[in-house]
């Protein structure tokens, strides 16, 4: 029975995997590619994908780049370092950032909203010394102008104790059919190591994200806490994923600010699933619902918080669990870190993973890392009508 049930999944959908990019020179990587797709007149899709280069120290990164493809990904143009997202220089040496970004296209006003987490640097090391250092960041693409904004920040309640520090990063927010923006984002007051998680609720008018709520504030007494949330809505309910170091977690609600108590991420076996200290995404087909994640237990001890290979697997719903026998590797490990992904959908036929290679020593390199950013292309085998009725 389970191996019928595992071809009957395998039929549902294709991976195609292509290669973007390729660059380990030991200066920099490309690092969180993350795509967006935007409508054009006459029914053509452009794919946007936001980048930026991780400069070889932790968490120390370059202003935004920008490509983008017209035909799914055969050919690109960029990257494009986009003035009006690059570093901005603040006194005594401290340069200002966004990172960890996720584009997503906003069809009630035809634009393109990126939203990130604005950090603060000082000789390559991140600054938390004043409220705000770091902050929820967007920036607006429009694409009949061709133009970008330059980065604002969502201007938060209660920035001298709650909300002291702000991050939206690398998560996947939600637009409703009214127009609001859910956006995820994981939070600190001025004391304190472990970080909370909530939803806020913000207007979005074509030019300005304007927080209107957050939901309820979910914490863990775990080191770093709640961090990295990502949201979907599937079936009229809301699904939120959360990082922690030990073990990921899980949560669903009614109206994406107000869920059940988090449980662990486990397979419908009841075993842990053995994702940790990194993020999970989710991808939606009006037939189901699937996370991508990595875990432990896969052959992959040798790589740094085994974030790598990047899997994929249909979650009950109901249950809130990973099954087992849908799992499936989306994109091989060779010797590097996919832990930094992004996962969107692209038209009714497509969904894509996008990852950079992490390749932090010549062990990488030895078993095949080339620093090569990726396309997993889902392809499903029925249209996903999601996609369809969201734009």
């Amino acid at each position: 029975r389970r191996q019928r049930q595992m071809c009957i999944r395998d039929r549902d959908y294709s991976i195609q995997l292509d290669s973007v990019l390729e660059h380990d020179d030991g200066k920099f990587l490309w690092f969180h590619p993350r795509v967006a797709a935007m409508p054009r007149t006459g029914g053509s899709l452009r794919v946007v994908m936001t980048l930026q280069q991780h400069l070889h120290v932790s968490d120390f990164y370059s202003g935004l780049y920008v490509m983008h493809t017209d035909d799914l990904g055969k050919t690109w143009n960029g990257p494009e370092a986009r003035p009006e997202l690059a570093w901005r220089d603040e006194p005594a040496g401290v340069v200002r950032a966004v990172c960890d970004v996720t584009p997503g296209w906003h069809p009630q006003t035809g634009k393109l909203v990126a939203i990130g987490a604005k950090v603060r640097y000082k000789d390559g090391r991140q600054l938390y010394d004043k409220a705000a250092s770091r902050a929820a960041a967007y920036a607006v693409h429009d694409p009949e102008a061709g133009a970008w904004t330059e980065w604002r920040e969502i201007a938060m309640p209660d920035t001298g104790s709650k909300f002291y520090q702000v991050t939206p990063g690398c998560t996947q927010w939600v637009v409703e059919p009214d127009g609001s923006c859910l956006v995820p984002i994981y939070f600190n007051g001025p004391t304190g190591a472990c970080s909370s998680s909530t939803v806020l609720r913000c207007s979005f008018d074509g030019r300005t994200l304007v927080y209107i709520e957050h939901g309820d504030e979910i914490r863990l007494d775990v080191p770093r806490g709640a961090g990295e949330p990502s949201l979907i809505t599937y079936a009229k309910r809301y699904y939120l994923t959360i990082r922690n170091d030990v073990k990921a977690y899980v949560t669903s609600g009614d109206d994406g600010l107000h869920f059940d108590p988090i449980r662990p991420w486990t397979f419908d076996d009841g075993a842990e699933l053995g994702s940790y200290n990194t993020q999970q995404h989710w991808l939606a087909h009006s037939e189901g619902l699937f996370l991508v994640y990595t875990r432990r237990n896969a052959d992959n001890d040798h790589i740094m918080r085994h974030r790598a290979p990047l899997f994929m697997g249909q979650v009950d719903p109901e249950k809130l669990c990973v099954i087992r026998a849908s799992e499936r590797v989306l994109i091989p490990e060779r010797g590097a870190t996919l832990g930094n992904f992004g996962a969107a959908p692209i038209n009714e036929r497509e969904s894509w993973v996008t990852v950079s290679e992490g390749v932090w020593n010549d062990g990488a390199r030895r078993r095949g890392a080339k620093g090569t950013t990726l396309v997993a292309r889902v392809i499903w085998s029925r249209p996903n009508t999601l996609v369809l009725d969201e734009r």
